[in-house]
């Protein structure tokens, strides 16, 4: 099938044995009940696979709705799914699920969710320390925080639990283009979506997030001081302002650098978009 074919949220895309893996929140259920994930598999950016359910809820899993963001990486010989759940009994959360292949089916791997169990999280990604210690990386949503928040924990070496207390990256105000959103329930802030570290050559560490500014949905870019997450995160140019966001960053079968994102950001219109990107100085630009 066609890239323009696929309604997905949030997409990523695993480079492995030569294929890419393209993975995402399905569209059409995205903001209610859902049972699992799918994945596509292409030897290209714009053919793809008929969707393989790479994850699904037998009815023993603990979630039924909100089944956001699927992020899959290779780690010590197996993958690794991060993805977000909710239930009404239990707040949004990042869980995480393993798998022998990148086709699944993966299985929980976390007891429930990795995330502070009080707050409302979501949009968990891995990060790796320069001396490879595994972090998860997430956001305190603003439906909660108010002000949403980028913040980190680390993880035990089989990623199976949280390994200490969760501290704070940054905030969603700090980026002087942010957009003040309104909520249903009367809370009013600034968006945290989407965290993605890319380090470039030159070892500076860029964390990709998404929120929210005049154009729509946006995916900016913050880097850090010392090169790794204990550093301090300055807000920089975004990459994306025409309503388009949370995105990540891979290295194409080609050599190319490319950022993925989705676009537009309205409920089955959206679509994984390819951008070839360039460093440059430690940034990313487009083009």
């Amino acid at each position: 099938m066609k890239r323009s074919d696929i309604n997905i949220r949030d997409p990523f895309v695993l480079v492995h044995g030569g294929k890419y893996y393209l993975y995402g929140t399905r569209g059409e259920t995205c903001w209610g009940p859902a049972d699992g994930f799918d994945v596509y598999v292409g030897d290209d950016l714009e053919n793809w696979s008929e969707p393989v359910e790479c994850f699904h809820n037998d009815g023993s899993f603990w979630a039924d709705r909100n089944y956001w963001a699927p992020e899959v990486y290779a780690y010590k010989g197996a993958f690794y799914m991060f993805a977000s759940f909710k239930n009404p009994q239990v707040r949004r959360g990042t869980a995480i699920l393993r798998a022998e292949s990148p086709l699944g089916p993966f299985l929980p791997h976390s007891e429930g969710c990795v995330t502070p169990r009080e707050w409302e999280c979501l949009d968990g990604t891995l990060y790796l320390s320069p001396e490879g210690k595994p972090y998860m990386v997430f956001c305190h949503e603003w439906v909660q925080a108010g002000d949403g928040e980028i913040c980190a924990l680390p993880l035990t070496e089989d990623l199976r639990a949280a390994a200490g207390e969760p501290f704070l990256l940054f905030r969603a105000s700090e980026a002087p283009w942010c957009k003040v959103m309104h909520h249903s329930s009367g809370i009013s802030g600034c968006v945290t979506d989407g965290p993605f570290f890319y380090r470039t050559e030159n070892g500076t560490l860029l964390c990709l997030w998404a929120g929210f500014s005049e154009g729509g949905y946006t995916e900016a870019v913050a880097v850090s001081d010392n090169g790794d997450i204990t550093g301090q995160f300055t807000q920089t140019d975004p990459l994306f302002m025409d309503d388009g966001g949370h995105g990540m960053v891979f290295r194409g079968l080609d050599g190319q650098l490319y950022l993925t994102l989705h676009s537009p950001n309205a409920h089955l219109e959206e679509r994984p978009c390819f951008h070839p990107i360039r460093e440059e100085g430690g940034r990313l630009h487009r083009g």
